[in-house]
C-alpha cells in the first residue's frame, strides 16, 4: 500500500525551507440540482459537507487499517514513479495495510452494479478515472488502490491524506494492539497532529475547530445514548469546546487542559446504554453517522462522470463497510442510506440517467424487506423521514404528470411512479400504525396512490385546458362564428382523454388495472361540473347554445367508450367506473330547449291564428284564388317553421319531429275550427215543424189569404234565421271562402308531409326506419278536421241557400193556396241564380260535393213544404201531378241536361221523394187504411182501442206512420178531416 506512506519530510513544517505548496484540490461535491434536496437525515448546521467528508474519510482510512489487526509501519520512499506527478508510489508494498494497498480491475463486472440493473462497461457506464489497463497517453499506468481510489473519489488531496496517515501511524504506535473502534478517533487526532503537521497557524487552528465541532456533534448534539441535562461531563465539555473556540487549546500529552478533555471524552463516549462492550461511542448517534456515512456512499460515483458508479465499487463498498462497527450502521441502514444517496445523484444530475433511478428503486425494495423484519422505532423514525421526502419529490411531479413527462421520457416517468408508490405503500403499510388497525386486505396501497396521481394531474390539466379555451375564445372574438369556450374545451379534454390513454395509461396500468377509466372518469367529472352550470344557465335555444351541448355529448360518448374498453377484462366488467359518470344529459337538454323552442313557435303561430281569423273578412273579392289570405299565410308559416326546425344545428330531429308535427297540426286543426265555428249547420236553417192541423175541405181562400199573410210560423222561422245570420262574413259567398280555404290547407298537407320527408333524408342522424312508418310524420288531426269542417259548412251553405236565402219562394210562395197557381218555377230560377254562384266561388275539387248538398237541401225543403207546410197548404189527389212534375222540374235543375250532377247521384239522393209522393195520388180511404195498419204493425194491441199519435221522425217513408198521417193532414178531402177529427181532434188552423 506504498501511496499511503510518504516521506517523512512531508509530515514537518515546509514554511522555513519551502514554499508553499500549491492549495490542495478542493474536496469533491456531489453535483446539485437548480433546487437541491435537503438530507432527509437532518442537518448538522456546525458542520459543512466539507467538514463531514473529510471526517467520514479519516474513519474510512482508520477502520481499513486497522482491520487485519496489522500494526502500520510508515515507510519514506525517495523513488517515486514517473508515471504520474502527483502519485508517490513506495517500492515496498508489503509494509502496508493489505487491504487498502490491494491493486483494483475491472476484469469482471460489478456483481452490485449487476443486481442494482446498472450498466455494465462497453454498455457505456464510466470507469474510474485512471483504473484500468491503457489509462494514460500511451502509457503504462500501475492499477490504482483501493486507497488511492477512494482518496480520489472523496477528493482528498495527498497532503492531508498524509497528515491523517502519520496521525494513525502515532496512534498505532501509542496504543498496540488497541481497535479503531475503541478509540475516539477526533480526540486521538487533537493528541496526536501539532501546529508543526500543518502549512501555518491559520490551518491548524481550523483544523482544531473542526475536530472540535466534531466532538461537539457527536457526543453532545447527537449521542448514541440520549444525554440526561444533569450530565456533568457533557457540561464540562461544552465549557471546554466553548473556550477552545476562542482561544486554541494545548494538546501536548501532559497538558492538564488536554487530559481533562480526554477524561470527559472518554466519559461521555463510553456510555453504551446498559451493554457490556468496549466500543467508544462517538460517531453512531443519529443523524451524525447517517450523513458521515451518506458521505462515503457519494465516493461510489464517479468523480469524472458524476451519474456512473464505479466500476471497482464492489470492492470499494466492501472496505466502506468496515467503517460500520465506527458509525454504528447495519445492514437496514445501509440498504436505506444506499437508496437515498442513488435516488438524491439521479435528482441532483438533473434526471438526465434512469439507470440511477431504476437503481434506486431496486434498492428501495431491499429496504422494503428490512422495514417487514424489523419494529426498530428510531429505524423506523429515519426510514419514515427518508421514504416522504423520496415521495414528496416524486409526487410533486406525479400529482402533475401531464406537466412533467411526455412521449420523451416515459422511461422516466415509469420509474418514479415506482419510487413514489414502494415507499407510499412503506410508509402505508409497515410504519403507518393506522393501517396496522385495519385489515390489510382493505387498503391496496400502489393503487391508491396512483389513483390520486391520476385525478390530481387531470384536474390541473383540465384546468390549464380551460384557462386555454379561454384565451383561445378571446382571441378569436372579432372572427366569425367564433366557437363557444365550452365546445373548444370539449375538443381540447377529447384530446387529452386520447393522449392520456396512449402514453401515460400503459404505465400507470402496472399499478391500476383501470389507469385509463379512472382518468376518463376524472375529465368527465371536470367537464361535467361546467357543462351543468351552462346548461342550467341556458334560457333559450342558441347556435352556440347547441354547438357546446353536441359538443359535450360527443366528449361523453368518447370518455365512456375509453372507460368501457379499458374496463373489459375488471371483475366488474367496469360498473364501478361507469356509476362515476353520470350522464351530462346533453341531448336532453338540446331535447328540452328544442322543446321550448317549439312551444314558443307553436304559440306564437296561435295567437297569429286567433289575431289574424278575427281581421279575415272572407271576402271572394279581395281574395282572387279563392282562399282566404290567413289560410294561404298559415301554410306559409307552418312551411317556414319546418324549414326552420331542420335547420336546427341538433342531432335529434328524428326523435323530436313528432313533437313539431303535433303542436303544426293543432294548430291548424285550431285553425280550421275557429274559421268554421258560428258559421252554423245543417240544424241551423232547418225549421222546425209546425203542429199537425186539419185542412178546411172545399175553401180556397183561406190559402189565399195565407199567401198574402205569412204564417205565425213561417215568420218565426224567417225572423230566427235571419238573426242568426245578421253577420257579413256568414253569407253564402263567405262560407264558400272558407270551404274553399279548408279544402286548400288539406290539399297542402300532403305537400308538407312530402317535404318533412325530404328533410329527413338530409338529416345526419335520420336511419332507414324514420321513413319507413309514418308516425309522427304527418297531420293526423287537421286532415279530419278539414273534411269535417268542408262537410259542415257545405251543408250549412246548401240549407242556408233553399230554407233561409230562398225562404220567400219556398215558405211564402211555394203551393200556398193554390197550388196550380204557386207552382215551383220562381224557386227554381232563384236557386239557379245561387247555383250560379255558388260555381263561380267553390273550388272545382268541392263544387260537387256542394251541389250535391244543395240537391239533398232542396229535396228535404221540397218534401218538407209537402209534409209540414203549416195551414197554408192543402192538396187534392188531382194536385199530385202538378207536384210530381215540380219535383222532375227540381230535379232537372240539377242534372241540367247531363251538364250538372251525375243522374245517377240524383237519383240515389230523390230516392225518399220517389217514394213519398206517389202517396199524394192515392185515394183517402186507402191511405187512411194504410195509416191503421202501419200503425197496429208498430205499436201492436195497445193500439187497437185508439190509434196512438205517432211522433215526427223527420225520416220521411212510405210505410211510416208519421209520414202517412201528413199526408192525411193536408189531403184537401171531407173523409180525410172527419177521420183526423174523430181520431186526434187535429184543430183546423194553429
Amino acid at each position: 500500500m506504498a501511496h499511503l506512506f510518504r516521506d517523512l519530510s512531508l509530515g514537518h513544517s515546509k514554511r522555513e525551507s519551502t514554499p508553499p505548496p500549491p492549495s490542495p484540490p478542493q474536496l469533491t461535491m456531489p453535483p446539485r440540482a437548480a433546487v437541491d434536496l435537503p438530507s432527509p437525515f437532518g442537518q448538522l448546521n456546525q458542520l459543512s459537507d466539507s467538514d463531514l467528508r473529510l471526517t467520514a474519510y479519516e474513519i474510512f482510512v482508520a477502520a481499513c487499517r486497522t482491520s487485519t489487526g496489522k500494526p502500520l509501519s510508515f515507510i519514506p520512499n525517495s523513488n517515486s514513479s514517473s508515471d504520474s506527478p502527483t502519485h508517490h508510489n513506495l517500492s515496498s508494498p508489503g509494509h502496508n495495510s493489505p487491504t487498502l494497498q490491494r491493486s483494483l480491475t475491472s476484469a469482471a463486472a460489478s456483481k452490485m452494479k449487476k443486481a442494482l440493473g446498472l450498466k455494465s462497461p462497453g454498455s457505456g457506464s464510466k470507469k474510474s478515472p485512471g483504473s484500468g489497463p491503457g489509462s494514460g497517453q500511451g502509457k503504462s499506468k500501475k492499477a490504482l488502490t483501493v486507497g488511492e481510489l477512494m482518496r480520489t473519489q472523496m477528493g482528498v488531496s495527498e497532503t492531508v491524506d498524509s497528515r491523517v496517515r502519520r496521525a494513525l501511524l502515532r496512534i498505532s504506535a501509542a496504543q498496540v494492539g488497541r481497535k479503531i473502534e475503541s478509540t475516539v478517533l477526533p480526540l486521538e487526532l487533537l493528541q496526536q497532529l501539532k501546529y508543526s503537521d500543518f502549512t501555518d497557524q491559520q490551518e491548524y487552528d481550523a483544523w482544531q475547530k473542526r475536530t472540535l465541532k466534531l466532538l461537539e456533534a457527536g457526543l453532545l448534539l447527537h449521542p448514541r445514548v440520549p444525554l440526561d441535562k444533569s450530565n456533568i461531563a457533557a457540561q464540562r465539555l461544552r465549557q471546554i469546546i466553548s473556550a477552545a473556540l476562542d482561544r486554541p487549546i494545548e494538546t501536548g500529552r501532559n497538558n492538564e487542559s488536554m487530559q481533562v478533555l480526554r477524561s470527559t471524552v472518554i466519559s461521555l463516549a463510553s456510555r453504551s446504554g446498559g451493554s457490556l462492550n468496549e466500543l467508544c461511542h462517538w460517531a453512531d448517534g443519529f443523524p451524525f453517522n447517517l450523513r458521515l456515512y451518506e458521505m462515503l456512499l457519494e465516493a461510489c460515483f464517479d468523480s469524472s462522470y458524476e451519474t456512473s458508479i464505479i466500476e471497482e465499487v464492489d470492492e470499494l463498498m466492501e472496505q466502506i463497510k468496515k467503517t460500520w462497527v465506527i458509525l454504528g450502521m447495519n445492514q437496514m441502514l445501509h440498504n436505506m442510506c444506499f437508496t437515498w444517496v442513488l435516488f438524491h445523484r439521479f435528482v441532483a444530475t438533473g434526471q438526465a440517467d434512469t439507470d440511477l433511478l431504476y437503481a434506486a428503486d431496486n434498492q428501495l425494495a431491499e429496504v422494503a424487506k428490512d422495514a417487514k423484519a424489523t419494529k426498530d422505532p428510531e429505524y423506523a423514525k429515519i426510514l419514515s423521514s427518508t421514504l416522504t421526502s423520496i415521495m414528496s419529490w416524486a409526487e410533486k411531479r406525479l400529482l402533475a404528470y401531464h406537466d412533467t413527462f411526455d412521449d420523451g421520457n416515459l422511461e422516466t416517468m415509469d420509474g418514479i411512479v415506482s419510487l413514489g408508490v414502494s415507499s407510499a405503500k412503506i410508509l402505508t403499510e409497515d410504519i403507518s400504525n393506522e393501517y396496522r388497525r385495519r385489515r390489510k386486505g382493505e387498503v391496496d396501497v400502489p393503487r391508491n396512490r396512483v389513483e390520486t396521481y391520476i385525478r390530481s394531474s387531470l384536474r390541473t390539466a383540465f384546468a390549464q385546458r380551460m384557462e386555454k379555451a379561454d384565451s383561445s375564445r378571446r382571441a378569436s372574438k372579432n372572427q366569425p362564428n367564433p366557437l363557444p369556450v365550452l365546445a373548444i374545451l370539449a375538443k381540447d379534454v377529447g384530446e387529452l382523454a386520447i393522449k392520456e390513454r396512449r402514453v401515460f395509461s400503459p404505465i400507470l396500468k402496472r399499478w391500476h388495472p383501470l389507469a385509463a377509466g379512472v382518468a376518463v372518469a376524472t375529465l368527465h367529472a371536470c367537464y361535467g361540473n361546467e357543462i351543468k352550470q351552462f346548461i342550467s344557465s341556458i334560457v333559450e335555444l342558441t347556435p352556440d347554445a347547441v354547438q357546446v351541448l353536441r359538443a359535450a355529448d360527443k366528449l361523453e360518448k368518447d370518455l365512456v367508450q375509453i372507460a368501457v374498453e379499458d374496463s373489459v377484462d375488471s371483475d366488474d366488467g367496469g360498473k364501478a367506473i361507469i356509476r362515476e359518470m353520470p350522464p351530462y344529459e346533453a341531448e336532453a337538454a338540446i331535447a328540452n330547449l328544442v322543446k321550448m323552442w317549439l312551444k314558443t313557435r307553436i304559440d306564437r303561430l296561435k295567437e297569429w291564428v286567433d289575431r289574424n281569423l278575427q281581421q279575415e273578412d272572407w271576402n271572394p273579392q279581395q281574395n282572387q284564388e279563392g282562399f282566404a289570405s290567413s289560410s294561404v299565410e298559415v301554410l306559409r308559416i307552418i312551411d317556414e317553421t319546418l324549414d326552420a326546425f331542420f335547420q336546427l344545428p341538433i342531432p335529434m330531429h328524428p326523435a323530436l319531429l313528432p313533437d313539431l308535427m303535433a303542436g303544426l297540426d293543432r294548430c291548424l286543426q285550431y285553425y280550421v275550427t275557429k274559421a268554421k265555428s258560428g258559421c252554423g249547420s245543417r240544424n241551423t236553417y232547418v225549421p222546425t215543424m209546425p203542429a199537425l192541423t186539419r185542412c178546411t175541405t172545399g175553401s180556397k181562400f183561406q190559402g189565399v189569404w195565407k199567401k198574402k199573410e205569412k204564417s205565425p210560423n213561417s215568420q218565426k222561422k224567417n225572423s230566427q234565421v235571419a238573426t242568426m245570420n245578421g253577420e257579413i262574413s256568414f253569407r253564402v259567398p263567405q262560407l264558400c271562402i272558407r270551404i274553399n280555404s279548408f279544402h286548400r290547407i288539406k290539399s297542402e298537407l300532403d305537400v308538407l308531409e312530402k317535404r318533412v320527408i325530404t328533410h329527413l333524408r338530409n338529416c345526419e342522424s335520420a336511419h332507414a326506419e324514420d321513413f319507413s312508418n309514418g308516425l309522427g310524420k304527418k297531420f293526423e288531426l287537421t286532415p279530419a278536421a278539414c273534411v269535417e269542417g268542408v262537410q259542415q259548412l257545405s251543408e250549412a251553405v246548401a240549407y242556408k241557400i233553399f230554407f233561409h236565402d230562398l225562404s220567400h219562394v219556398l215558405w211564402d210562395g211555394l203551393y200556398v193556396g193554390e197550388p196550380s197557381s204557386s207552382r215551383i218555377e220562381p224557386l227554381l230560377q232563384e236557386l239557379e241564380r245561387n247555383l250560379l254562384i255558388i260555381s263561380d266561388t267553390v273550388h272545382e275539387r268541392v263544387r260537387t260535393r256542394i251541389l250535391t248538398d244543395i240537391m239533398k237541401a232542396s229535396f228535404d225543403g221540397f218534401l218538407l213544404v209537402l209534409l209540414a207546410g203549416g195551414p197554408s197548404r192543402a192538396f187534392t189527389r188531382q194536385d199530385s201531378q202538378i207536384i210530381e212534375d215540380d219535383f222532375k222540374s227540381l230535379k232537372d235543375l240539377f242534372w241540367a241536361n247531363g251538364d250538372g250532377l251525375p243522374i245517377e247521384l240524383i237519383d240515389k239522393f230523390s230516392a225518399t221523394a220517389r217514394g213519398v209522393l206517389p202517396l199524394f195520388r192515392t185515394d183517402t180511404e186507402s191511405l187512411i187504411e194504410r195509416f191503421r195498419r202501419v200503425t197496429l204493425e208498430t205499436y201492436g194491441s195497445s193500439a187497437r182501442s185508439r190509434l196512438p199519435l205517432p211522433p215526427t221522425s223527420g225520416q220521411w217513408n212510405p210505410t211510416e206512420p208519421n209520414t202517412l198521417l201528413r199526408v192525411l193532414c193536408y189531403r184537401n178531402d171531407e173523409a180525410a178531416t172527419r177521420f183526423l177529427k174523430k181520431t186526434y181532434n187535429l184543430p183546423k188552423k194553429l
